[in-house]
């Protein structure tokens, strides 16, 4: 919006040049979407305790949660709002880039709110069935997927995607896998990031570091003259996907305010599923598939150790007729504190990887 409002004035008046510059309005997106967590939130905290809106606690995990039962969830809401508000404001709004990746946190945003309330106000236990959710996350990939080959955003055919740490190699996939494989990414990305909210601040603090990442990628790809130095697939619209993402990193950050141990708030699936959502869609567009799971590499380990568990016990069950566990309970971050870390240094440890993951990531621009 101010982009749309000041940008055309730079002639005449020269301090409004500074809205044609991507950077200064990310600065904006980044400054106003914390404040904008940080004022809303402690009435959205009250709003939510009225609905009485608590967490349910899992009596069978670590002894030390039960303590937070009760405590408001649905904060995720707050989240999407910091997010969509600052985007509105700062960013390029009729750029195709930007309204997808609006899109698509609502519409992920949604599917959460709607399992969180099912789940907490209306005491449905089992909330939005699974296969509801799958449902709700393949269509967006179904959708998006078909838009980007009827309506490319670029040059780059839409089935590209990059491989990290090679810079003249790419996959290009079959029309009929491209779609899938976006299905695939991000239901995955959502449910990632949806098993690793389960400690105070742990999701939030990685998806703050994640979403600005990959703000400073889309600002990278967007440019011809670093794309080009770095070998990268020059995308000329994606610098204003840096405006979203940044958004989202400094929304993450104004909530962490709330959600850092002890928690006053969590995000639940209205938070976790957006944000894994969206930021699965923001490496489609950038056709970072792989280097998603770089930069996500915490969330990675977290949907990989579920998923080792479920396998490892269902398989020792049918052979020898009681199931074991590869962990001592999944996901990995309770795995730890049963083993007696305590849960704050395991947010902060978990916090260390996602950056030392990140930095990973940054390392794959130069080693190629």
């Amino acid at each position: 919006m101010l982009y749309h409002l000041f940008a055309p004035l730079s002639q005449e008046f020269i301090l409004f040049n500074l809205f044609r510059f991507q950077t200064f309005r990310a600065a904006g997106a980044v400054v106003t979407a914390f404040l904008v967590a940080f004022y809303l939130g402690p009435p959205v905290i009250r709003r939510l305790r009225l609905l009485k809106a608590g967490q349910v606690v899992r009596t069978d995990g670590p002894q030390t949660h039960l303590g937070k039962s009760g405590t408001p969830t649905m904060g995720g809401v707050l989240i999407v709002l910091a997010t969509v508000i600052p985007t509105l404001l700062w960013a390029e709004l009729t750029n195709p880039y930007t309204i997808t990746a609006l899109l698509v946190i609502l519409w992920m945003g949604g599917i959460g709110f709607l399992d969180d309330y099912l789940k907490i106000v209306r005491k449905k236990s089992e909330g939005l069935r699974g296969r509801f959710k799958l449902v709700g996350q393949g269509l967006v990939g179904l959708v998006l997927g078909i838009v980007l080959i009827l309506v490319p955003f670029s040059d780059i055919p839409a089935t590209w995607t990059q491989i990290p740490f090679f810079k003249s190699w790419h996959i290009n996939f079959l029309p009929w896998v491209f779609v899938p494989w976006v299905m695939i990414v991000i239901a995955g990305g959502s449910n990632a990031v949806n098993l690793t909210d389960g400690l105070d601040g742990l999701a939030a603090g990685l998806s703050a570091v994640a979403a600005a990442t990959f703000g400073v990628f889309a600002y990278l790809f967007g440019r011809v003259d670093t794309s080009g130095y770095l070998n990268l697939f020059y995308l000329p619209d994606a610098g204003e996907l840096a405006i979203f993402c940044v958004a989202l990193s400094g929304a993450c950050m104004g909530f962490l305010w709330f959600n850092a141990y002890p928690a006053e708030v969590f995000m639940g699936d209205t938070g976790s599923l957006a944000i894994g959502g969206v930021l699965a869609v923001v490496a489609v567009l950038l056709k970072a598939e792989f280097l998603l799971a770089i930069i996500g590499g915490v969330f990675v380990a977290e949907a990989l150790s579920v998923i080792a568990q479920s396998m490892y016990f269902k398989y020792t069950k049918r052979r020898t007729g009681a199931g074991r566990r590869v962990f001592r309970m999944a996901p990995l971050h309770h795995h730890f504190e049963q083993i007696g870390w305590h849960e704050s240094k395991v947010i902060i440890r978990f916090w260390i990887l996602g950056i030392v993951f990140a930095l990973i990531s940054f390392a794959t621009l130069k080693i190629r």
